[in-house]
């Protein structure tokens, strides 16, 4: 049995939109209950990979001629890359975004605050990198569907 491109297509989309809504879930679910979600770093990782394949995918049809009518579809293959990259810089700044709301001029200075009051730096500063890339992970699931109804 051959599969043809649009099917392709389509298994891929909403293989990248599950993957990814599944590893948001979960994440979500922990950032919620103001978890540790060691396994969810993983997952998210192998997430991203499945996107940056989508994106590569859709970029060889559109090279090939094959991609969908409409327009859009490299766009909403291509555009969770971005997403995730966005997202990668925001994680990054969420400690300093939080050392400074908390008026905490650098790591080196939190680690002369009393152990309670560390760790609960550190933990707002982990459940907001969470939540960043929590985000990022449904948005990637979201535009993943949109490709699927352009495919």
């Amino acid at each position: 049995m051959v599969l043809g491109v649009g099917a392709v297509t389509l298994a891929l989309a909403l293989l990248t939109a599950a993957v990814n809504a599944v590893v948001g879930l979960y994440g979500a679910l922990r950032w919620y209950r103001v978890e540790q979600a060691p396994r969810f770093w993983p997952a998210l990782r192998g997430a991203q990979a499945v996107a940056v394949l989508f994106a590569l995918y859709g970029t060889v049809l559109v090279i090939l001629g094959e991609e969908p009518e409409g327009g859009l579809f490299l766009l909403y293959a291509a555009l969770p890359v971005a997403i995730n990259v966005v997202a990668e810089q925001l994680r990054i700044a969420s400690a300093e975004t939080v050392l400074d709301a908390r008026g905490i001029e650098s790591a080196a200075a939190l680690g002369e605050r009393p152990e309670a009051e560390q760790r609960s730096v550190v933990t707002q500063i982990l459940r907001r990198e969470l939540g960043v890339m929590v985000s990022a992970a449904l948005v990637v699931a979201f535009l993943a569907l949109r490709a699927a109804g352009t495919a």
